[in-house]
């Protein structure tokens, strides 16, 4: 894995040869840190190394904003997740070869720069809203490139390209995941199940009992899952590990003043419960 201080070569060409144009969908070739479409359309590489697709403002509250990514590093950083990591790592290693893994939702990037190390003959596209995170994700892995997008509208991606999509704990665009899967490709998705940080109360967003029933409902149209895998440890989390973990997700958009002045005010570690669903799909056939 490449060191989150070194540059990454702009977008590696397995990726390239996968991406689309986002205005009329034909394939870019990228030349001068600028990708281009026969019809003219041209999205400029940022320095940090990832590709701009969107042509419109996100809502906010959507992508996550620095502070959330400057948590998420730090709180991966510490190996609370690492277990979880390994998990999708040993799904590449047996099942990616030497194929595109799409990373759906990849934040900083790095549960799909696990993947590729397990998967040396594979690359990676790293998908995801926030910009922010992708500037991250840019630099996760030599053979990894990053896409600004948003995923519930149509990938600017090309069909049947992906030996792998990875979706961790972001959302689930069951049409998309199918469209860009070549033929035996695998899908993978982790979830929290409901026991996951329950120890933290109120400072972090129940996890539906029903969660995975809602997994299934979501995906059944166009897949069929294979097996199931549960990831739960016990872990100590200090007062700091505590903040980044609020930090980093959903909450960090929904804390009241007195959640974070509890959160703040932290002193002693915490016993906490890790706890991933790992959900194994294959593509529904006609």
């Amino acid at each position: 894995m490449t060191h989150p201080g070194q540059a990454n070569d702009p977008l590696p060409p397995r990726v390239v040869d996968a991406l689309r144009c986002s205005v009329c969908g034909t394939p870019v070739g990228l030349a001068d840190r600028t990708l281009r479409c026969a019809e003219r359309h041209s999205f400029d590489v940022a320095k940090q190394g990832y590709v701009n697709l969107l042509h419109a403002r996100i809502p906010a509250g959507t992508a996550d904003t620095a502070p959330m990514v400057a948590a998420r590093v730090a709180f991966l950083e510490s190996g609370v997740y690492q277990p979880l990591a390994e998990v999708l790592a040993r799904l590449a290693a047996t099942h990616a070869g030497d194929g595109l893994i799409v990373d759906a939702g990849a934040g900083t990037g790095y549960y799909l720069a696990h993947a590729l190390e397990a998967a040396p003959k594979a690359a990676g596209l790293a998908l995801d809203v926030s910009a922010i995170a992708l500037r991250r994700a840019a630099r996760a892995h030599e053979r990894a490139g990053a896409a600004v997008w948003n995923l519930w509208e149509p990938w600017p991606v090309a069909d049947d390209v992906a030996s792998m999509v990875l979706n961790v704990f972001a959302p689930r665009n069951a049409a998309q995941f199918h469209r860009v899967l070549a033929p035996g490709g695998l899908l993978v998705v982790a979830t929290p199940t409901a026991g996951h940080l329950r120890e933290l109360g109120d400072l972090v967003l129940d996890v539906d009992e029903r969660k995975d029933e809602r997994l299934e409902r979501t995906l059944r149209e166009y897949f069929t899952r294979t097996s199931r895998i549960e990831v739960t440890n016990r872990v100590e989390f200090s007062p700091e590990l505590i903040r980044e973990v609020v930090d980093m997700g959903p909450t960090a958009h929904h804390l009241t003043d007195d959640r974070r002045a509890r959160l703040e005010a932290l002193a002693s570690p915490v016993d906490v419960t890790t706890s991933f669903a790992v959900s194994v799909y294959r593509a529904v056939t006609e």
